[in-house]
């Protein structure tokens, strides 16, 4: 069932682009384009269309973490909720607070110091979010209460 499925899916998009865009994509960047100047300005339009994946993934794991007319949280939010709300948090801080100053060159060293740890808690936030979904996830199927769900 994909709505079982769906908290491991968007966390998995949340961490899979994250670590795509932050540890594959800008370093190709800075690797192969004729300019660093070039590579700041193509590597800060990713992170701000990495800022909306996350906060899309982040909103819809905070949605789908009641179940509807019910008071009780899904199991895997009680887990993860702190993660979700930390790791939205950091991205729109490095978004709004500390990109402009990178793009500023504002104290670049400090600021993109700065904005590079926070981006890798941000990173960990998703990967602990995605490895207790999916714990959560499989968890039925390995318990010995029924078949595992083929498929979706």
């Amino acid at each position: 069932m994909i709505a079982a499925r769906l908290p491991a899916l968007a966390a998995a998009l949340w961490w899979g682009s994250l670590t795509t865009v932050g540890f594959l994509v800008v370093p190709l960047l800075f690797a192969n384009l004729p300019s660093a100047a070039m590579a700041g300005q193509m590597a800060a339009k990713l992170f701000a269309a990495q800022t909306w994946v996350t906060v899309a993934c982040c909103m819809l794991l905070l949605l789908i973490s009641r179940r509807r007319h019910e008071e009780f949280q899904e199991p895997w939010a009680k887990a993860v909720l702190g993660f979700v709300l930390g790791g939205l948090l950091l991205a729109l801080l490095v978004q709004f607070g500390v990109s402009p100053r990178i793009v500023a060159r504002q104290d670049l060293r400090l600021w993109h110091s700065v904005g590079t740890g926070m981006y890798v808690l941000q990173w960990v936030c998703a990967l602990v979010v995605l490895w207790r979904t999916v714990q959560v996830a499989v968890a039925p199927a390995e318990d010995g209460a029924g078949p595992a769900q083929p498929g979706l």
